[in-house]
């Protein structure tokens, strides 16, 4: 059967990376998820450009260069060159790779934010916020530490606290800090300059709603409008490393409005490049298709934030957004102890062969946005199982028979209900592809495989070359079973294309498309010799990518507080040391507690969250409590449901922003290590009383 489609003009992005690290394994999802679909793309004949940039503004980036003696110029080009080489490493195919610190970004960005103010979508507020007077610099949240408010946990981040899960102003904070100086910051006006996102939401509700995100998406965003859209600071004060807002002096734009704006400003480079129209693709009224693949943890700024600024600046929106899950490596959060948390680069210089990794990460994704795991025995097993045991066997087995005994030609195409039940799920695999249920397809391949190698075993080739008067059956068959090993390459090029690309040569063919799926190999084709294509990966070079990747953690001191705070500080440990030795409670006091045992019946991220989880206990009452804990860190969602631990039930509920917490599980954590969730023994059940 042919494939025909309609021509299509697409462009596809990947969420930029922040130029203040390397590409790691957990980046290299939504890179493979999106690189294969921008090649089944071109390989369905359509017109499609993937572009995408590093993210290089921020204060931190400032402050990386600052701390290392060099210009934040320098720095994201060494970064940029670092990028680079590791995505092509993993043949992400990237149309063109960026900078959003480019002149186009700028022009951009500034044109953009004239429009929204033409449009009456910008404000002007004065706000207090935290000032480091070492440093002269205002402090984003994160860049602030000191006691959280709730449960007085020292050196919590501004905007959350790690030990009890509670979220609060950085100005609530006891006794903060810079965690730039040390310095106890001081609280200054300043005006800045905000998004009227509050005026949007009945667009965004009806956008949101149209089919542009996933329905998992749509519903998360749905959870934002129940408490109403906030307007969207998106200024920040000097010094600050990105672009200065027009007419403002001493104002910058805040990173997230023109990171985005770094898709645009990639394309158009590549369009003065590639002579290609930038405004067919940009226009309000465009025909063209604009897809965005990003990691469900930057969803609200894309899928609020972004088609907002579009709309109201009169450029066109997204026509999809698509959201992916996180990478866990081993069933757990990535780990520099383990030596789970891996390089690009590293996986490179151990394993050599990128295309394992975008075989198993494509045997593992769908369309939805669950997180993935990266099991490291099973990605030996599957690759070896499936690429090396099954795909490549076929050839493996046949070829050497076709160059030896036939000159390297092949025989007439004969019926073969093997290769027509192959040809018939091109469809199949297609429209798998184009959903993005790449775990479907490479399902539905690797059953064709074994169809394939279960002719060649039934024909036993080796058998009838012993055989005298055999060698049209044996040209046959084997020609036969390389038309098989064909059909499945073109099926695997999306996901395999430097081994596809190998497999052509040797078969001495056209580059694949999807156009040929009808098509034969002609009768006295002649292929060229045939070479081993893949090794099988040895479980020693795992070991040794997982033991170079191990680093032995300590605890990284964070900057003490500035010498005119020591005094005062001084003072307050001394009053403190006073409470604490008269902090003892009785036991009618302790008896107020009701500690229950709790199974965790449900556990997940909780979006634009770094440290909670949103946990759903049972502690034996009609409805489970909600519960959201700062264990992010230490736990991926997936491993705790089922388990067992110890809540306190009848704290007060609180209203958070990402919901109402129904109470609070018991941790432990200190220099070493956590926090870790308290367990009790077997036989324990969900409401008993902790005695």
């Amino acid at each position: 059967m042919a494939i025909s489609n309609t021509p299509r003009k697409i462009l596809v992005t990947s969420a930029l990376p922040y130029a203040n690290g390397s590409i790691h394994l957990g980046h290299l999802v939504e890179y493979i998820q999106t690189d294969i679909w921008v090649r089944f793309q071109k390989m369905q004949g359509h017109t499609v450009h993937y572009v995408c940039a590093d993210d290089t503004h921020g204060t931190p980036i400032m402050l990386r260069a600052e701390k290392e003696g060099i210009t934040p110029e320098t720095l994201i080009g060494n970064v940029h060159k670092e990028h680079s080489a590791d995505f092509a490493g993993f043949l992400i195919g990237f149309d063109h790779y960026y900078s959003t610190n480019a002149p186009e970004n700028k022009a951009l960005s500034q044109g953009i934010y004239k429009r929204l103010k033409a449009a009456g979508k910008i404000a002007t507020k004065t706000i207090e916020q935290f000032y480091d007077p070492v440093k002269n610099m205002f402090l984003p949240d994160r860049f602030i530490k000191g006691e959280c408010p709730k449960c007085h946990a020292k050196d919590q981040y501004g905007d959350s606290c790690e030990v009890c899960g509670a979220t609060y102003n950085p100005t609530e904070l006891i006794n903060a800090y810079s965690a730039v100086s040390g310095a106890a910051p001081v609280r200054k006006d300043t005006e800045h300059y905000f998004f009227k996102l509050s005026e949007c939401e009945d667009f965004l509700k009806d956008w949101t709603r149209s089919g542009t995100l996933q329905g998992e998406a749509a519903n998360k965003m749905g959870e934002w409008f129940e408490n109403g859209l906030n307007d969207w600071d998106i200024s920040r004060d000097a010094p600050y490393f990105g672009f200065e807002i027009p007419d403002a002096p001493g104002k910058y734009f805040y990173v997230w409005l023109d990171a985005p704006i770094g898709y645009m400003a990639s394309f158009k480079k590549l369009c003065a490049d590639k002579s290609i129209d930038f405004d067919e693709y940009w226009n309000k009224d465009s025909a063209t298709e604009l897809y965005h693949f990003i990691g469900k943890d930057i969803l609200y700024f894309h899928a609020l934030f972004w088609p907002a600024t579009l709309a109201y600046a009169d450029y066109r929106t997204p026509t999809q957004i698509f959201a992916h899950g996180f990478l866990t490596v081993n069933g757990e959060k990535m780990s520099k102890s383990r030596g789970t948390f891996i390089t690009a680069r590293s996986y490179l210089d151990h394993i050599k062969n990128p295309e394992y990794l975008r075989y198993y990460y494509a045997a593992k994704l769908n369309s939805t946005m669950e997180d993935i795991d990266l099991n490291l025995e099973d990605f030996v097993a599957r690759v070896n199982s499936d690429l090396v045991g099954k795909y490549i066997n076929i050839a493996s087995r046949t070829a050497g028979f076709i160059n030896k005994r036939f000159c390297g030609k092949l025989s007439p195409s004969a019926a073969n209900s093997v290769i027509a039940e192959i040809k018939a799920a091109a469809q199949l695999v297609a429209d798998s592809y184009a959903e993005r249920e790449y775990s479907k397809a490479l399902r539905e391949i690797m059953r064709l495989a074994d169809l394939a190698n279960g002719f060649v075993a039934d024909k036993a080739p080796w058998v009838l070359a012993k055989q005298e008067g055999q060698d049209a059956l044996l040209q046959e068959v084997c020609s036969d079973a390389l038309e098989m090993f064909r059909l499945l390459t073109l099926y695997l090029k999306p996901v395999l294309p430097k081994l596809a690309e190998e497999i052509e040569q040797f078969l001495n063919i056209a580059p694949l498309t999807w156009a040929v799926v009808d098509a034969s190999l002609p009768a006295q084709h002649v292929i060229n010799a045939y070479e081993h294509l893949i090794t099988r990966v040895d479980s020693k070079l795992i070991e040794a990518m997982t033991e170079a990747n191990k680093e032995n953690l300590q605890a990284t001191p964070a900057p003490q507080p500035h010498s005119e705070q020591r005094h005062a500080q001084h003072q307050q440990n001394e009053a403190n040391a006073d409470a604490e030795a008269s902090a003892y409670i009785s036991i009618d006091d302790f008896t107020k507690v009701d500690l229950r045992i709790a199974q965790i019946v449900n556990a997940e991220h909780v979006e634009g969250a770094e440290k909670l989880l949103k946990l759903t206990l049972d502690i034996g009452e009609e409805q489970p409590r909600q519960v959201f804990a700062g264990i992010k860190s230490a736990y991926d969602p997936a491993t705790l449901v089922g388990r067992l631990t110890v809540m306190v039930a009848n704290l007060a509920p609180r209203k958070m922003k990402f919901g109402m917490s129904e109470g609070m599980v018991l941790a432990a954590s200190d220099e070493r290590g956590g926090p870790f969730i308290l367990s009790p023994d077997s036989g324990a059940q969900p409401g008993m009383r902790v005695k």
